[in-house]
């Protein structure tokens, strides 16, 4: 555990070499990313954690009204808590944008950046649409709970939320499917509103060591929609990784080699 102004990170250390902090997005949880984190220890000190408020990270204060630059500061702290030299990051979904808003604060403590998929609606053409889903979710949230507001987001967006645990799972997968399901609340209470409107900072960023990736799989997909905007906002090019949009969690060893090879170039 980690103790930062607000809440208290459970992080979890593989391997050693190089740190590589993951940061994944939405209601997710870290364990997701164990699998490539497992392959990845071999070349890299990898650390996953869960956000603050979310999972086994408890708040000992209520959020802030910056999410998106309270999470950048945790895993700032998490980096000085590994040491002074700049790590790599893969970042992933929202993940992604507390990613942009840390190397555009701190571009000293990151070594590279690969962020996979960003969620940036306010990039698309049709921006309005998708603000006015983050709205019709948070209604919905509000009047009718979290499910059918994550229900509806999944619709949408073509990523349904995995529902609840079954009988006969593997106890680690049911603690985590029990833990995403929890997080759903605080991702539409704190988070959404903030994270639907966000917008990188391309003065900051358009020199900046990072890489923009899109699953091979997701073409023609809304997130690979938004990656496009993204990496044409930056001004470079967008490069394929394998699988979807948690091709990290589908195929661990495909996506640890792309993700090494982005990283290293």
């Amino acid at each position: 555990m980690l103790d930062v102004p607000g809440a208290r990170l459970y992080y979890e250390v593989r391997g050693s070499g190089p740190v590589l902090l993951v940061m994944l997005g939405g209601s997710t949880d870290p364990a997701m990313a164990a699998p490539l984190a497992e392959i990845l220890s071999a070349r890299y000190t990898v650390i996953t954690y869960d956000r603050r408020g979310y999972s086994r990270s408890p708040l000992s204060q209520p959020f802030g009204g910056h999410p998106v630059e309270q999470h950048a500061s945790d895993a700032l702290h998490l980096l000085d808590a590994a040491g002074p030299a700049p790590a790599c990051l893969f970042a992933t979904h929202a993940g992604a944008l507390i990613a942009f808003d840390l190397l555009a604060r701190r571009p000293e403590r990151v070594r590279r950046l690969v962020a996979h998929e960003p969620p940036v609606y306010e990039l698309l053409p049709d921006a309005e649409r998708w603000r006015l889903m983050t709205a019709e979710a948070l209604d919905r949230f509000e009047r009718e709970g979290a499910g059918p507001a994550m229900r509806l987001m999944g619709e949408e967006t073509g990523m349904a939320a995995p529902g609840p645990p079954g009988p006969g799972l593997p106890e680690w997968l049911r603690d985590m499917l029990t833990r995403i399901a929890a997080n759903a609340e605080p991702n539409l209470r704190h988070e959404l509103r903030a994270f639907s409107r966000y917008l990188p900072d391309a003065a900051a960023l358009r020199e900046a060591p990072l890489v923009v990736a899109y699953g091979a799989e997701d073409q023609g997909t809304l997130f690979h929609r938004t990656t496009l905007a993204v990496a044409g906002h930056l001004g470079r090019y967008a490069v394929e990784l394998p699988g979807d949009h948690v091709g990290y969690l589908r195929q661990p060893a495909a996506f640890a080699e792309a993700l090494h090879a982005c990283l290293s170039a």
